[in-house]
């Protein structure tokens, strides 16, 4: 063992989280370019790039959980997360180097649709992510003590990943979507290989006194994630619908499965976790905490995926290379105050008041951001100072949540529940590309894609204001 991570020093938190940021930074190079490339260059329409999206949460679905469930019990390459970190790094890498040539691929193939061949580079590039952010996650709990080194080690994480981001923008801004893409391939596979090696993982999981409870059946996890039961029940129908072909012309489904979403979070979020035992606690606060933290990928998916919808309708006299410049600097400026908020000030804000009280405000600064962008956000410079306000919320959403979240659950069982954390993210994107989608394709005011941001971290302050503190 080093002795940095003997000593929990600075030094060990920036290499810690070197592995998540390889991820992060894959994930950002998606965010800014494919949307932007699969529109650009390959002509997919606002319909067909929601469903190049949805191959992503469908990934994140099987990869996450199955990954977390499997890396909680195995020990091989001297790692329980180190191979996972390994063997996702390498094809993630690969696949961003896909992208810019699915129209050669779909060739060398014989295929004539750009479409099924975009879905699976964007499938395989997403389970790819899926596979190692898991384990880049986990592993931060399994070598940090639970309080303030856990909180820190979820805060440096994003400090280091936020200003790779920040890079990963700059470069699209200054350089181009492509530069960015075949450089995040050779940091991503730089990043992901080499850094766990130098980290130690204990070949035992801490104990805790839920240890000796009997693993979780396939009802108990249905009953964890109940919360997502509407998203769930949605998701199913929209994906049928999309491969049937079938025309709905009525909106009655949709209104079922809002109703039952808003009933089943009622339930979550009213639940008491007083004169609970230790896990029973835990298990409801994990619940409530899937509820909050669906509402918030609900805005923030719709953002990432659609913002470039917003601004041909509202900046529509630009180029599209100037569209793909103003699309990396709003990401660079949300992603610089993401690098700097957590450690800075997320951290020591939340030892004075609590993490929960802090996310809940953040969350909340990123509604108000969301609702101004509808109304303000056809300006460039007004648009870059907003996007600067919504990266508080999105510093904590990347940062105190994974903090909060751990400490709620079974430490053994760590990876199997930021697999099923995860679903709270995934199964919110699927709605997003399925639903959402297909609704703002059919809108002729984009700032509709916005104010169904502003509503939905609305309603994920509001949960979050539910959630009680961990105390220990």
């Amino acid at each position: 063992m080093l002795a940095i991570q003997q000593n929990l020093s600075k030094r060990f938190y920036m290499l810690l989280s070197l592995p998540a940021t390889a991820m992060g930074f894959a994930l950002s190079v998606q965010i800014s370019a494919l949307s932007w490339i699969l529109t650009t260059q390959y002509g997919l329409d606002i319909h067909e790039v929601g469903l190049v999206w949805a191959a992503g949460p469908i990934a994140g679905i099987l990869g996450q959980v199955i990954v977390g469930i499997i890396s909680d019990n195995v020990w091989f390459w001297h790692g329980r997360r180190r191979p996972f970190i390994l063997i996702g790094g390498v094809l993630a890498g690969l696949m961003l180097l896909a992208l810019p040539s699915i129209d050669i691929v779909s060739a060398s193939l014989g295929i004539e649709g750009i479409l099924a061949v975009a879905i699976a580079i964007a499938l395989t590039l997403d389970l790819s992510i899926n596979i190692s952010f898991n384990p880049t996650r986990a592993i931060i709990a399994d070598v940090t003590p639970e309080g303030d080194e856990r909180t820190k080690g979820y805060t440096w994480m994003q400090t280091i990943s936020g200003s790779f981001g920040v890079l990963a923008y700059a470069i699209g801004a200054v350089w181009g979507n492509y530069v960015l893409i075949y450089f995040g391939a050779a940091l991503v596979l730089m990043l992901s290989i080499l850094p766990p090696f130098f980290i130690r993982e204990p070949k035992q999981l801490a104990q805790t006194e839920t240890a000796t409870e009997p693993s979780l059946s396939f009802s108990d996890i249905l009953i964890n994630i109940k919360p997502l039961w509407g998203f769930i029940i949605y998701d199913i129908y929209a994906m049928a619908r999309q491969l049937s072909g079938i025309e709905v012309n009525h909106y009655y489904i949709e209104l079922i499965c809002a109703l039952l979403t808003l009933f089943f979070i009622w339930q979550t979020i009213g639940a008491s976790e007083d004169n609970k035992s230790e896990q029973e606690a835990g298990l409801i606060g994990f619940r409530k905490i899937l509820a909050a933290h669906s509402f918030s990928w609900i805005g923030i998916q719709t953002m990432f995926v659609f913002i470039f919808a917003f601004l041909q309708d509202k900046m529509a006299t630009i180029s599209d290379d100037e569209l793909g410049k103003i699309i990396s600097v709003s990401f660079l400026i949300l992603s610089a105050v993401s690098a700097i908020l957590p450690a800075t000030v997320l951290e020591p804000l939340a030892k004075k008041v609590g993490r929960v009280k802090v996310h809940t405000c953040c969350i909340a600064s990123m509604a108000v951001g969301y609702f101004a962008v509808a109304l303000l956000g056809s300006s460039e410079y007004t648009l870059y100072l907003l996007m600067a306000l919504l990266g508080v919320g999105w510093s904590s959403v990347i940062s105190l949540v994974f903090a909060i979240m751990s400490e709620k659950i079974d430490q053994n069982k760590m990876g199997m529940y930021m697999g099923l954390f995860n679903l709270s993210v995934v199964v919110p994107q699927l709605l997003v590309s399925l639903g959402i989608g297909l609704f703002i394709s059919q809108t002729e005011d984009k700032s509709a894609i916005f104010i169904l941001c502003g509503i939905a971290l609305t309603l994920s302050a509001i949960c979050w204001s539910r959630v009680k503190e961990h105390l220990k």
